[in-house]
């Protein structure tokens, strides 16, 4: 009678299967998918932004999956479950404005990236917090709306706030503009 001997070979094989697929991004690449997702947002002009939400004194895009938690004259906090989103609209500076972006210069900054073209002046900044986790800022001209992150929603974090801070501005009516 043989001895199978394959079983060894097979085990080993769903060992590497599970180890590879347990993997999760580095920190590296979950900033650098964060600054190129933010800048899509920034740049896409094919991305088509109209608000959705029409607030006292300003209206803007508001995703689907968060709630709008308070409201005052140039600040909103979103919520999604735990996650808050800190918008702030500051109507003085124009959406070439670097104010923002000058304000949250820091050395421990992981990410301090701009953008720019003819109309208007944006920004992501990542720094890490306490945990395991990250503060993420993203800004255009006289916007910026803050949220803490994780490295696996950092990209889809940096695309929202890119879009929602993008539609500061624009009427929501788009026959008004």
């Amino acid at each position: 009678m043989r001895k199978i001997k394959q079983p060894i070979p097979i085990v080993f094989l769903l060992v590497i299967i599970i180890i590879s697929g347990c993997s999760t991004k580095s920190e590296e690449d979950a900033i650098n998918d964060a600054k190129e997702a933010a800048q899509q947002a920034f740049r896409a002009e094919e991305i088509e932004i109209i608000p959705n939400q029409q607030l006292n004194n300003f209206s803007l895009y508001v995703p689907d999956h968060l709630v709008i938690d308070e409201e005052s004259k140039s600040n909103v906090i979103l919520k999604d479950g735990d996650q808050t989103y800190i918008v702030f609209y500051n109507d003085l500076e124009t959406l070439k404005s670097q104010l923002n972006f000058q304000s949250v210069q820091r050395d421990d900054a992981l990410l301090n990236e701009s953008f720019e073209d003819d109309d208007k002046f944006g920004y992501i900044h990542v720094l890490p917090d306490e945990g395991d986790g990250y503060e993420m800022q993203v800004g255009i001209g006289g916007v910026k709306i803050t949220t803490y992150t994780s490295k696996d929603k950092m990209d889809s974090d940096a695309l929202e706030l890119m879009k929602m801070a993008r539609s500061i501005g624009i009427p929501a009516d788009p026959e008004e503009k």
